[in-house]
């Protein structure tokens, strides 16, 4: 490790030392879970179609509303809307969606976006680097540094969120677009999970960086519409949450120059009850590590690696929008999932994103008119 990364990951070492959590009123709902009883707490609503959220150094908030905006979110209260955004289309599923802090943040104060964004072509999914300006009012520096190749009609299945790898490169889920065949097709990014450097280059290690086969963007293919995207920090191992169709939502581990599938297996059917594709399983392609019927419409996904919930060490939590739940998946010592907890079902709306926050609380928002930033946290002491 060179002198200005030892400063950087000490700076954020100390940023998280710092930051033991909000300190909150002891307010709100709690509720017992399978193993341990929460308090789920507001920090704020008013939030329209929120979509992600990430925590700053200082343990304020950072949201993306849908529509295009934003927004800092600090003792209860929200920010006036952030200026310099890309401009959005915000239309059907599309808007502006992930945000995602550069593990320098504390010291370049730079960070990710993705949105959809419209041409005269149509419409697709984009992503942007910028920095945050030192009075959190402006975008500074805005860049894009992904578009996807082929932009076209229709307002719906973008992905898209961002997961960063240890070394700084970015992994990007990009959904088919509504159009199943563009996930089998290697030189349209539809479809794929994108693998590229911080500012938007071609990393050394893509599987197709020196070949004619697929765009040397292309990590994966053969995704639907993957709306969640991480690593686990104990493995180092990439993962998906990824929508189906009527049935059919699938977790995945990404791995270099593999096919997952869609839309020629899939345990899902057609909205209108008809087959689609092959069947559930075929040479040459990969099966899902888990999946869903009926499906739970996944919107986020977050290995759990905390220590205020000791319980939940090494679980899936996936954020579910059709029956608004969080959705805990117990694994056992191979990493083969369980059994399955469904947490909150119908008690605060559709879940669209949900992260561990650095004291180990969940943080979730709401995909509502008037959305809300919810904490999880634990509501009884633990032994010893």
């Amino acid at each position: 490790m060179d002198a200005i990364s030892t400063f950087r990951f000490a700076a954020l070492l100390a940023g998280a030392a710092a930051f033991a959590g909000p300190v909150l009123a002891q307010t709100g709902d709690v509720l017992r879970t399978q193993e341990v009883s929460v308090r789920v707490q507001k920090l704020a609503d008013g939030l329209e179609h929120p979509w992600a959220v990430e925590v700053l150094p200082d343990g304020g908030y950072i949201v993306t509303e849908r529509p295009g905006r934003l927004r800092i979110i600090r003792d209860g209260k929200v920010s006036d809307p952030i200026d310099g955004l890309p401009k959005v289309s915000a239309r059907g599923q599309g808007g502006l969606m992930d945000v995602a802090l550069a593990p320098d943040f504390a010291i370049s104060r730079k960070l990710y976006l993705t949105a959809a964004t419209a041409s005269d072509r149509g419409s697709g999914t984009e992503a942007f680097s910028a920095t945050l300006s030192p009075d959190e009012k402006s975008l500074e520096n805005v860049a894009p540094i992904f578009t996807m190749q082929r932009f076209t009609r229709g307002n719906i299945q973008y992905g898209s969120r961002i997961a960063i790898a240890p070394d700084g490169s970015l992994f990007i889920s990009v959904g088919d677009r509504g159009d199943r065949n563009r996930s089998q097709d290697w030189r349209d990014d539809a479809g794929s999970i994108v693998h590229l450097n911080a500012d938007g280059s071609i990393p050394a290690d893509n599987p197709f960086k020196n070949s004619s086969k697929a765009l040397p963007e292309i990590w994966s293919k053969g995704h639907r519409n993957p709306q969640g995207i991480t690593f686990d920090s104990a493995d180092g191992k990439l993962y998906t949450v990824e929508h189906g169709a009527k049935g059919g939502d699938e977790i995945n581990n990404p791995e270099p120059g593999k096919n997952y599938g869609w839309p020629v297996i899939t345990y899902g059917r057609d909205y209108s009850g008809a087959k689609i594709g092959e069947g559930t399983a075929k040479e040459g392609l990969e099966q899902p590590l888990h999946y869903w019927d009926p499906s739970i419409a996944p919107g986020a996904l977050v290995v759990y690696r905390g220590k205020m919930f000791p319980e939940w060490n090494g679980n899936f939590i996936v954020a579910a929008l059709k029956f608004q739940l969080l959705s805990r998946m117990q694994r056992d010592a191979s990493g083969g999932f369980t059994a399955e907890e469904r947490m909150f079902e119908g008690d605060y709306g559709r879940i669209r994103d949900v992260i561990v926050a650095p004291d180990g609380a969940l943080l979730m928002v709401t995909d509502e008119n008037d959305g809300e930033l919810l904490r999880v946290s634990r509501a009884e002491s633990r032994a010893g």
